[in-house]
Order: structure tokens, then sequence, then C-alpha cells
């Protein structure tokens, strides 16, 4: 294997620091009062006004409440696309049944379909339901997504031969059982990698929950709105919220990393 050149490790060096300045410059304002952003030479160095900041949040919005609900609509948008997307996966990519490419097709084909058009007649939906202003308006029509069920028919078609298959078959499993004990563990890389585009995706939402939540009953993102609202805009305020907000995400990245590694390297070996 050739040894990588210095230049591809300053490349990354550059690229990682690049993406990890926006946390870090957010944290540096979260950290200190807004003065510091008038000033002709900014600090580089985090103040010690964070824990003030961040309880001047909690007392500002229901930003506990906004957490529970995040992680609740978030993680459970997550199991059941993961779990969705490889039923289905697997499926598209090893079953034969009458109409499998063509409603392949179709679900691909609304990929094209942008999410704003959806809006008003999902409103209405939901209202007829009763559910609008609660959680399940949120959690019900993301349980899958047609991106999910695309990456996973792509990972199985490769992941999971045939072979593998009928040799189960012929020890006597059954389907969900293969799909179980067999698919699962092969896709798992994968799922991972959805698993973390999936959490990202919902917690980051903020359109739907905004439309559809009562003002009493918001994620995280609907209630970082709020600190925003009026004439005057408290930045400190607002980023030690923002802060705060991405604790989540960076622990479901470094509870996933190892999956998500593995993912990408096996693609590359491929490659």
């Amino acid at each position: 294997m050739t040894k990588p050149r210095k230049a591809t490790y300053w490349v990354l060096a550059i690229f990682v620091l690049g993406s990890l300045f926006p946390f870090y410059w957010s944290f540096l304002v979260a950290s200190r009062d807004n003065g510091m952003l008038t000033e002709r030479v900014p600090p580089f160095l985090p103040g010690g006004n964070f824990f003030a900041n961040a309880a001047r949040v909690f007392d500002t919005v229901p930003f506990w409440k906004a957490l529970g609900n995040s992680l609740l609509v978030s993680g459970t948008v997550t199991l059941t696309t993961v779990l969705f997307s490889s039923l289905a996966g697997f499926a598209f990519a090893k079953l034969r049944f009458r109409g499998r490419d063509g409603l392949f097709v179709f679900i691909v084909v609304t990929l094209a379909v942008p999410t704003q058009l959806g809006i008003i007649p999902l409103f209405i939906a939901m209202s007829e339901l009763g559910w609008a202003g609660g959680l399940q308006a949120v959690i019900v029509p993301n349980l899958v997504t047609a991106f999910g069920v695309f990456w996973m028919r792509q990972y199985t078609v490769d992941a999971l031969p045939y072979e593998l298959i009928e040799a189960a078959r012929m020890d006597g499993c059954s389907m969900i059982r293969i799909f179980w004990n067999v698919c699962l563990p092969a896709v798992r890389p994968a799922a991972a990698i959805l698993a973390m585009f999936t959490f990202m995706t919902s917690w980051n939402d903020f359109l739907w929950p905004l439309v559809v939540l009562d003002a009493g009953n918001p994620t995280v993102q609907v209630a970082l709105e709020k600190l925003q609202s009026g004439y005057y805009v408290d930045y400190s305020l607002v980023l030690a919220g923002t802060t705060l907000a991405t604790i989540p995400i960076l622990i479901v990245f470094v509870l996933l990393g190892r999956q998500i590694v593995a993912g990408i390297m096996q693609g590359a070996v491929k490659g």
C-alpha cells in the first residue's frame, strides 16, 4: 500500500480545522458576552460565562422539554427508519415478486419531489386525524424514507450473497429469521451510516415541527428560533443554546463512529 504524502495530511488537517471552526466560534461567543463581537481583535480563547448563558437559555425557553421532545422524535424516527428501510432493502435486493422493479423506481422518483410541496396536504391529514400539535404528527410521517430504502437496497445487493440465503433456507430458517440473523449483521455498517444521517436530519428539522407543533410543545430547533425573536438578538444566548443542541449529535456520532468508519473503509476497499 502506498504511504500518503505529507501534503495529504496537511490538506486533511486544514479540512478538519475548517470543519471544527464554526463549532468552536459558537462556543467562543457562548462563553462570553455580546461585547466581544464589537472588539477590533476578537479573543481566541473561551471566556467564563458559558454556564451562565446556558442557564439563561433554560430560563428563556422550555429547553428541557424541547430536548426531551427532540430525543423522542429523533430516536423513534431513527429506529423505525433503519428497521423498515432494511426490511424494504432486503426485499427489493434479494426477493423476487411481481412489480418489484416498477415499485422501486416509483420510490426513487419520489426523492425528486420537494418536501415543501407536501406540507399543506400533510397538515390537513394530521388535523383530520386529530394529531396536529402532538409529537405523533412529527414522528408518523417520517417512520421510513425513500432515501433509506434506496440506500439499504443498494448496499444489500453486494453485501448479502444469494448463496448465504439459500444455505439459511436449507437449514430451515424462515424469511424473517434470515432477515434478522443473516441480513442485518451483513448490512450493519450501512445501517449505522443511515442511522447517523437520519438522526441528524430529524434533530435539525425545523419547518415541519414549526408548522404542526404547539408553541408550548417545541423541538430543539423551534426553541432555538424563539431565542432570537424580537428586535434585539442576544448572540451569546442564541449560540449557547446552539452549542447545547449540538451535544446530542456528537454523542450519537461517537456511539456509531466505529460502524461508520467500518462502512466507509469497506466501501473504499471495494472501490
